[in-house]
């Protein structure tokens, strides 16, 4: 009887250690409202407050420069220029979590980016968008409690979450989803901040 309850403790203390462990691993969301509550760096390393993006319709991307889906940066670009002055910004985070596909430093990454795609939208310092090290912005995007309906791990690279213009998550495409594509695209003009009021012409002075 002796033996059995100590290797009952040893069990139960056992099971405790692997709670503890596991517990460990999980990593909480940011206790923020939004994703644009959220201070980042860009890739040249600098704090940015997202709060500046509130108003837009935000197209939040995990890129790579070596993956097979790294020519999306092309439709990126183009829908990044055809829909900037009506209130769209897109913003490129970098990420190394998948097959080791981001391997260089920001410079590297921005250099790559800039010559061969033009890029103008803008870039953030490399992150982890899944793991132990997940950056606090895709911890917040991929809860269940902080984002429902748009929660999960992120798949790979070139996932994309669109936020409106009120600050709220509004849709999630899959990697393979050209930024491009007709759902997309129609995400974003319903994304898209409401148009400015023509301002009414002035009334004619009574004589």
């Amino acid at each position: 009887m002796g033996m059995r309850k100590q290797l009952a403790s040893v069990f139960t203390l056992g099971l405790s250690l692997v709670g503890v462990s596991c517990s460990s691993l999980a990593v909480d969301p940011p206790e923020v409202k939004g994703p644009l509550d959220l201070t980042v760096k860009d890739i040249e390393g600098s704090d940015v407050d997202l709060s500046k993006y509130k108003g837009k319709a935000v197209l939040i991307v995990n890129v790579a420069s070596k993956c097979g889906l790294t020519p999306q940066y092309d439709a990126l670009e183009a829908v990044y220029r055809k829909y900037k002055d009506r209130g769209l910004v897109v913003l490129g985070f970098p990420a190394n979590n998948f097959l080791g596909q981001e391997p260089g430093t920001n410079e590297e990454i921005a250099t790559f980016c800039r010559t061969k795609f033009d890029v103008s939208f803008p870039l953030f310092a490399k992150i982890s968008v899944k793991g132990e090290d997940i950056a606090p912005l895709y911890a917040w995007l991929t809860s269940e409690k902080t984002n429902p309906g748009f929660s999960g791990d992120i798949e790979w690279n070139f996932g994309k979450f669109l936020v409106d213009a009120s600050g709220k998550v509004v849709a999630r495409f899959h990697p393979k989803t050209k930024p491009d594509a007709a759902d997309v695209t129609a995400a974003i003009e319903k994304a898209l901040p409401p148009a400015a009021a023509k301002a009414e012409p002035e009334a004619t002075p009574e004589k």
